[in-house]
């Protein structure tokens, strides 16, 4: 199983209360701020809810 790393790259703000809770459940609270998380399924789709608000990109 590999790790992904989830960059914020666009405002929460306008967005669901559950876009929000998501990001915050990713750990992302600020533009710009980057976590690495385990590629799990439960990872991708939280991901998967937020993807026009993050960019994602796979390590090692």
């Amino acid at each position: 199983m590999g790790k992904i790393k989830v960059t914020k790259v666009k405002s929460a703000i306008n967005r669901t209360k559950n876009q929000k809770l998501v990001l915050e459940s990713l750990g992302l609270k600020k533009i710009g701020q980057t976590v690495e998380h385990d590629d799990t399924p439960n990872i991708l789709g939280m991901v998967n809810k937020v993807k026009h608000l993050v960019s994602v990109e796979e390590t090692k």
